[in-house]
């Protein structure tokens, strides 16, 4: 299954695509932009010298599209200033120097029958939580989960196709969180009151195919299938097939028009991050304080996937994978096609 046109891309993926995710030391420092999301940036709820525990919202926006941000390590508020900023100019930024004890806030709220909760009440947890669009978009996820114009959705699909080169985040994702995947997407179903969910991922991702599949056919305490109403859908090796209207019109067949959204023909699309992140927020109460990255290329010596903690620089991840490899020539997150070539703040002043 397929859309029409699209390139076929070396994919690069070799290097990093049987690495299990790791963890990596705590970071001395982490620097936490307040514009982590498309929308309005985020005002601080603390000041230099407040001590903070991970988890603690530290940002809120004003308005309609916004997000909270919150902390991803415990410890000292040591700044607050404007900071490179990945993707824009100097953005509003909060330091916070780890106490090295990386305690978590005391009220974190659980849910161990959170397919009960009621839609409206699942948003505002996951408004809370500042969940953004994992898949690059970072469109703040409680609006793209509130159809406007009395548009209903009756599918829900996850990308899962991470077609641009060298990545394998959400690949391992997929092969070692499936069941929790899995609950977020119905989690997101159940919001929108969708009749069935797809995960879309690319053949070059059987093992990711398979571990999906092997927990969508468990059988479940009364014998039956995990979700008759989850299937996984192989799709074509192609750029660019985890775009969102490609992606609709291979899994669906439906074509969204010009100056139109997935909503608009009855279709909600989510990132496979996203929903891992959604789980971990309405069943454990965690807000979206880390992600699943890959750093990998020709120009670092160990390639890995890694957690990474949101705020963690650059240079700590890479040392975290053994160094430069000889001189880089570029620096480029978000990947070859999609990216965004980095500087060295000091080198370019």
């Amino acid at each position: 299954m397929t859309f029409r046109g699209g390139v076929h891309l070396p994919e690069e993926k070799d290097r990093t695509k049987e690495l299990s995710i790791q963890s990596i030391p705590l970071p001395e420092k982490v620097v936490i932009p307040l514009s982590q999301h498309t929308g309005a940036i985020c005002e601080p709820l603390i000041k230099v010298g407040d001590f903070v525990k991970k988890g603690q919202k530290i940002g809120e926006g004003k308005g309609i599209v916004t997000s909270t941000v919150h902390s991803s390590i415990s410890g000292k508020v040591a700044d607050i200033s404007p900071q490179p900023h990945p993707l824009v100019n100097d953005i509003i930024s909060i330091t916070i120097e780890s106490d090295g004890k990386d305690e978590w806030i005391d009220n974190l709220k659980q849910n161990e029958d959170y397919l009960s909760i009621e839609p409206e009440r699942l948003r505002e947890i996951i408004k809370e939580a500042g969940i953004v669009g994992m898949g690059g978009a970072q469109f703040p996820t409680h609006i793209k989960l509130s159809p406007t114009n009395g548009n209903k959705v009756d599918y829900v699909i996850l990308n899962g196709a991470e077609c641009e080169p060298f990545i394998t985040s959400d690949h391992r994702l997929m092969v070692e969180k499936s069941s929790e995947i899995i609950e977020g997407l119905k989690i997101i179903m159940r919001i929108l009151s969708a009749k069935k969910g797809f995960i879309g991922i690319e053949k070059n991702k059987p093992d990711a195919i398979e571990a999906i599949n092997s927990q969508l056919t468990r059988p479940t305490v009364v014998g039956a299938p995990n979700s008759p109403l989850i299937e996984v859908v192989s799709l074509n090796i192609k750029y660019p097939q985890g775009s969102e209207k490609q992606l609709i019109k291979s899994v669906l067949k439906r074509e969204v028009p010009s100056g139109k959204l997935p909503m608009d023909v009855g279709v909600g699309v989510n990132n496979i991050g996203t929903a891992y992140a959604i789980y971990n927020a309405v069943r454990y109460g965690k807000p979206l304080i880390e992600r699943v990255v890959t750093v990998t290329g020709d120009g670092v010596k160990e390639p890995k996937n890694i957690l990474a903690k949101i705020g963690t620089s650059f240079d700590f991840l890479i040392q975290n994978c053994g160094g430069f490899a000889g001189e880089p020539e570029k620096v480029i997150m978000g990947g070859p096609m999609m990216g965004i070539a980095q500087y060295t703040k000091g080198l370019q002043e």
